[in-house]
């Protein structure tokens, strides 16, 4: 998506308004999924999850939490799902509250493929994937970080079953309210998993080409964009990040296509992430992500590492069209207002990231505010 030069020149462009598909953002700033784990039992969104998104609603658009479409899609403990009525009615106070303050507020899709362990799933089956190869690394269960297990591979006659499953998920996030959905096809997940030659060794129609390892994601998003239309729906994609022990033999090759083949939908957004999840921007092997940003027909979101000189520079630069902030705002409510003047931020609180309650979640302070001792 282009901007005028003069956009470009102007380096308070990040925090101007802009159109958004059918939407007018307030600025070019969006807050990141981040999993939180303080969801309830039944994976209904926290109690505190309407105030936690109200304090943050200044963003240009919010992209909730990693959200399971299913049961069988969760990965971590105590992370909401989106599969059922009590589940919509949770996240309807989340984006009622969001609303009032005049934000927008998508909801990113989810299924975890392998990235999961019997603790989580229901009757503790084991959980799926396109082959059954371990991933490296643990589970995050009720009871603790446990080692990861060898995964069933997917049989052919399940895959409808799945995507199936985005499509109901679709609604149900339709009916809760959302402005708009994300699907996650990146870090290593269910989706990500089927398109690298590492972790899909199928001999069926969904393994081996590139025609076939694309197919999971371009029929989820035919469910997907099905129930919202394109102009609502974005995308994920990390192609050069290890995160969950995922890696392809060719990510620019295979990016370069996956990227060709969602241009005939027409989806909202592309949103990036740029080199290791929660790592380095720059990875071995890497190639160009700008190849992924020109190729892509509609609006480009950055993500990974970026503070307020890197974004103010990129949209000047007309890199990135959004820029989207993570752990910056766990800990600034009022980041954009923080941006905006280039103040002090908040220090994040690294042992109340995952679980527990208010604290570390809904008492950061906002400008101005000294937080409670």
């Amino acid at each position: 998506m282009s901007s005028s030069n003069t956009q470009i020149a102007d380096l308070s462009d990040l925090f101007q308004p802009v159109q958004f598909g059918p939407y007018k953002l307030s600025n070019r700033i969006v807050m990141a999924p981040l999993t939180r784990s303080r969801a309830q039992k039944g994976d209904i969104p926290s109690l505190l999850a309407p105030e936690y998104y109200r304090q943050r609603a200044t963003a240009g658009l919010i992209i909730a939490e990693a959200t399971q479409i299913s049961p069988q899609g969760k990965g971590y403990a105590f992370t909401p799902g989106i599969y059922n009525s009590a589940q919509v009615n949770g996240w309807k106070s989340v984006t009622e509250a969001v609303h009032n303050e005049g934000g927008r507020i998508f909801l990113q899709l989810w299924h975890v493929g392998r990235i999961s362990h019997p603790a989580l799933q229901p009757n503790g089956e084991l959980p799926v994937a396109p082959s059954a190869i371990r991933p490296e690394g643990n589970a995050f269960t009720e009871e603790g970080f446990v080692p990861f297990v060898t995964p069933r591979a997917l049989e052919t006659a399940e895959i409808p079953g799945i995507i199936e499953q985005y499509r109901v998920a679709s609604h149900y996030a339709l009916n809760a309210g959302f402005d708009g959905v994300e699907i996650h096809a990146a870090n290593g997940y269910l989706i990500d998993q089927f398109l690298r030659n590492s972790t899909n060794h199928r001999t069926d129609a969904y393994g081996g080409s590139l025609e076939n390892r694309t197919r999971l994601l371009l029929e989820v998003t035919v469910a997907v964009t099905s129930i919202w239309g394109a102009e609502r729906v974005g995308i994920r994609l990390s192609p050069i990040s290890p995160a969950n022990d995922i890696a392809d033999s060719d990510p620019a090759t295979l990016f370069t296509y996956v990227v060709e083949q969602l241009n005939q939908f027409g989806l909202l957004y592309l949103h990036l992430i740029e080199g290791a999840t929660r790592g380095p921007r720059q990875v071995e092997n890497g190639f160009d992500l700008q190849i992924m940003r020109h190729l892509f027909k509609g609006i480009y979101i950055a993500n990974n590492g970026y503070n307020r000189e890197m974004a103010m520079t990129a949209r000047q630069q007309g890199l990135v069209d959004l820029v989207a902030f993570g752990r910056l705002f766990i800990a600034n409510p009022d980041l954009v207002d923080r941006l905006q003047r280039a103040a002090p931020l908040n220090e994040l609180d690294a042992d109340t990231l995952y679980g527990g309650g208010a604290k570390g979640y809904i008492d950061y302070p906002f400008l101005g505010e000294q937080k409670a001792g």
